[in-house]
């Protein structure tokens, strides 16, 4: 069973980072769409444009919704997409580590893959002292 990938994030963050994904792994193995949602936009207003990305990628297994800042604006659209009716989980700080990393697991179900994702964020923070 597969699971989409929906970038939901500000305006200039979601798409450059799904083309460094693309970049480095060539074919992605998920369903992966990016949402930006305008700096000064409603949250109720960009639903429908939300709702038919949410649709793009929307696999067997529901969908897993990264989105870039908790609390933000992309971040209540996301709340909202998630009570439409298709499974999802919502995952905050959206990296490129975390997008790599889900990528790299395309056998996870929908609750292994947002743990997955978080992990990525998580250990992809180094500090380098060299």
């Amino acid at each position: 069973m597969s699971v989409g990938i929906l970038l939901l994030s500000h305006q200039g963050v979601g798409t450059p980072l799904l083309a460094a994904a693309r970049r480095l792994l060539g074919a992605l193995p998920l369903a992966t769409e990016a949402f930006e949602v305008d700096w000064d936009a409603e949250a109720d207003g960009q639903l429908p444009a939300a709702s038919a990305a949410l649709r793009k990628v929307e696999g067997e297994a529901g969908v897993l919704i990264l989105v870039d800042l908790y609390g933000a604006t992309p971040a209540r659209v996301a709340e909202k997409l998630s009570r439409l009716g298709t499974p999802t989980h919502r995952v905050s700080g959206l990296s490129l580590p975390m997008l790599l990393r889900v990528q790299n697991y395309p056998e996870q179900d929908l609750d292994e893959l947002a743990r997955t994702a978080a992990a990525g964020a998580r250990n992809g923070v180094v500090i380098d002292d060299a």
